[in-house]
């Protein structure tokens, strides 16, 4: 159980009714339970979203924004590793219908703002459509922050050609300063499609063409990126960035209001 005072479902049904305003804002980090090598556990990606979007929601706090944290949505769509045990995962339209409730409970509420913590890539597209139904059906104002860990470039951390997206160098590092006694640094191994690296066109998020892709497409482990070298103070590095980042976030969504003089 989290340390953090912000927890929004710690508070009694009364208290919550009474705390909260228009001008609160509640973050729901989102993660997965799935596959990431034989290296990092299944929990990677919520580990990810739970712990920093409680160091983020915390620290925020301290700045005068008046947010709270709901408990972690654990499994969502993970099904491009479906292939791999371990992979616990749900489809697309049970994961909408889901957040489409959770946001109609939070709109019964006097908080008026919900934040999508998201620390799984496989859910981006998703929540996007999420932000919109939600704004839509309830009137909330919906924003999603994503966990951008980096890749290594071969400067810092090995080359990993723009592919370090799933149990590689950054995402290791990170789970190394999170949880060190979940990761088995010595099963690490390299695993970049390096056969699709030279397309300039076709590739993941950034390139002008999208494809549909299996982890298993690319190497018979599931990683993509190249997890050797990992640190942990590389991950300490990465997580105090993404906190700082994440307070950035939170404090230019307080003041956020597209269309309307505040």
């Amino acid at each position: 159980m989290s340390g953090s005072t912000r927890e929004l479902a710690e508070l009694s049904g009364p208290a919550l009714a009474s705390t909260l305003t228009a001008e609160s804002i509640i973050v729901l980090p989102i993660g997965s339970i799935e596959h990431h090598g034989a290296h990092l556990p299944l929990i990677t990606d919520l580990l990810m979203a739970d712990e920093l979007s409680t160091r983020i929601v915390d620290a925020a706090v301290t700045t005068g924004l008046d947010v709270w944290r709901m408990p972690p949505l654990a499994y969502t769509k993970s099904d491009e590793h479906h292939w791999a045990p371990g992979t616990t995962w749900i489809e697309a339209d049970t994961l909408l219908a889901t957040l489409r409730e959770i946001g109609a409970s939070v709109a019964n509420s006097p908080a008026k703002t919900l934040v999508f913590y998201n620390g799984h890539g496989g859910n981006v597209a998703l929540l996007q459509v999420a932000l919109r139904e939600l704004r839509r059906l309830h009137g909330l104002r919906t924003f999603l922050i994503n966990v951008a860990v980096p890749a290594g470039d071969g400067v810092e951390g090995p080359d990993e050609r723009g592919f370090g997206i799933h149990g590689g160098w950054g995402e290791t590092s990170l789970v190394l300063h999170l949880r060190p006694d979940l990761v088995s640094l010595d099963l690490a191994e390299r695993a970049v499609p390096d056969q699709i690296a030279d397309f300039t066109r076709i590739g993941f998020a950034g390139k002008p063409v999208q494809f549909g892709w299996l982890s298993d497409d690319f190497d018979s482990a599931g990683v993509v990126g190249d997890p050797t070298g990992s640190t942990a103070e590389v991950g300490a590095r990465v997580a105090e960035h993404l906190v700082a980042e994440g307070v950035a976030s939170l404090e230019e969504i307080s003041r956020f209001f597209p269309g309307a003089a505040r």
